[in-house]
């Protein structure tokens, strides 16, 4: 008898997140953050090499992803992103994957013209952006999510303080939570009972282990 091996993912419909989102100043200058978009890019390429339908909705990452197999969506702004996921999360997507770095902050106030570089000083008031991860269960709720948590450092005990609120408010399914310090990666992929699925080192080891857990979840 031949065994057929398992592949739930196999047109699924999925959509993906990456890079960082742009907080404008004034008419001329942002607030953003170093986010690369290659965690996003590598899962997005990986659920397509299995079959996925991925619609991927990307930020302004220095190299955008190119691939006849995967539907980007450009974004810029942070007000841009919300649109976007308004819009997609009515489309019954199977699967979420939120790995973009969304900015926490926002002006007050945006400047309407360009600052003068000839001020002695300026201060901004920023106020706290909405999350966009908390109103996705909300609409879908059979969607399965998966959210993300970037801290400068993640150990185990960390990965599970810093990711508990992502299981309480926005019902994820799952959370990775990793740090990259010095060039090094560190990836921890957790349940919502604070159990450890994977821990990885690379990038490339995160996403491919994401894959096998929805493999055999969905």
């Amino acid at each position: 008898m031949k065994l057929v091996s398992k592949n739930s993912i196999k047109n699924k419909k999925v959509l993906l997140t990456c890079g960082p989102t742009w907080i404008p100043v004034d008419d001329m200058r942002i607030i953003s953050n170093r986010s690369s978009g290659e965690m996003g890019q590598t899962i997005a390429l990986s659920l397509a090499e299995n079959g996925a339908k991925v619609t991927l909705l990307e930020g302004p990452v220095i190299k955008p992803l190119v691939s006849k197999n995967i539907k980007v969506i450009k974004f810029s702004f942070f007000d841009e992103l919300l649109e976007l996921m308004h819009q997609e999360i009515n489309k019954k997507y199977d699967i979420i994957i939120h790995a973009a770095a969304v900015s926490d902050y926002k002006c007050k106030k945006k400047f309407n013209m360009k600052i003068s570089s000839k001020l002695k000083g300026i201060s901004l008031e920023l106020i706290p952006t909405q999350k966009i991860i908390t109103f996705i269960k909300k609409s879908c709720p059979k969607t399965f999510l998966v959210g993300f948590k970037l801290e400068s450092k993640m150990n185990e005990k960390l990965a599970v303080t810093k990711t508990r609120d992502l299981f309480t408010r926005s019902k994820c399914d799952l959370v990775i939570a990793n740090s990259i310090k010095s060039g090094k990666y560190n990836g921890y992929i957790v349940d919502p009972n604070n159990n450890f699925i994977a821990h990885k080192t690379s990038k490339k080891e995160i996403a491919n282990a994401l894959i096998s857990i929805l493999k055999d979840k969905l």
